[in-house]
């Protein structure tokens, strides 16, 4: 996990997915509470080709803080609060 680094781009999309529905417009295919938002939704909102959307979730999903779900052809992303508590809680200790 700290091999990844944490740029603001992903700080950014961690707060985000805070709240997505404030954040993103609705999916059809997807809740964006339940489901989350996909890699194109990211790239609209961070001005950005969906490649480059694609490696920042895909970085964040692969240290777990985020979850995916696969709906159809799509893979939505959405936080995982128990593992970014986990971490918080590592770093609040010292490590």
């Amino acid at each position: 996990m700290l091999k990844v680094p944490i740029s603001e781009r992903r700080l950014e999309i961690l707060e985000w997915l805070k709240d997505p529905a404030a954040h993103f417009p609705p999916d059809r295919h997807g809740d964006l509470v339940e489901d989350g938002v996909t890699a194109a939704a990211v790239a609209v909102k961070l001005g950005v080709r969906r490649a480059v959307a694609d490696t920042h979730l895909g970085l964040l999903a692969g240290i777990g803080l985020l979850r995916t779900k696969r709906i159809r052809r799509r893979t939505f992303y959405r936080r995982d609060e128990v593992r970014i508590a986990e971490v918080g809680r590592m770093f609040e200790k010292g490590w």
